[in-house]
């Protein structure tokens, strides 16, 4: 019984515990984030593009496969979205799942996407990023958002 009661007070320990405050590393990779989705709502592909690594073997998921590079990247994000055209592109914003430092210098981002449309349309999803420490601030080294 004495065994039943500890299990049981763990997980009620565990329930109650408060949230763990955000690390300087997380602060940075969501500051990263939010310079990009305001890259994006300006209309300025290539602030929005500032948050990848120009590391050639930085990847993207799509359904057409895996695009390796930030050119090709962005080609992919110019030709399917207008950043001429606010009410065609829509506003974004990000809103963080979970974030996990991998090691000193590698950050695993879970996060969902929203776009908003004038007309009052959404389009949502997550995005799940591996961010890399580079000398010019933390950088998506990997992209899988769906």
């Amino acid at each position: 019984m004495r065994h039943g009661w500890s299990a049981m007070a763990a997980v009620a320990i565990v329930w109650v515990a408060p949230a763990v405050a955000a690390t300087s590393e997380q602060v940075a990779v969501e500051a990263a984030m939010t310079a990009s989705a305001a890259g994006w709502n300006a209309g300025d592909v290539v602030a929005f593009m500032a948050v990848y690594s120009d590391d050639p073997r930085t990847s993207f998921v799509t359904r057409q496969g895996l695009l390796r590079g930030k050119a090709a990247m962005t080609e992919r994000y110019k030709t399917r979205y207008d950043f001429d055209d606010p009410a065609r592109r829509g506003m974004l914003t990000f809103r963080t799942l979970d974030f996990r430092l991998l090691d000193p210098t590698h950050a695993l981002y879970i996060g969902q996407y929203l776009l908003t449309y004038g007309d009052g349309k959404t389009q949502t999803g997550p995005t799940t990023l591996v961010f890399a420490k580079e000398a010019g601030g933390w950088k998506i080294i990997a992209d899988h958002s769906g």
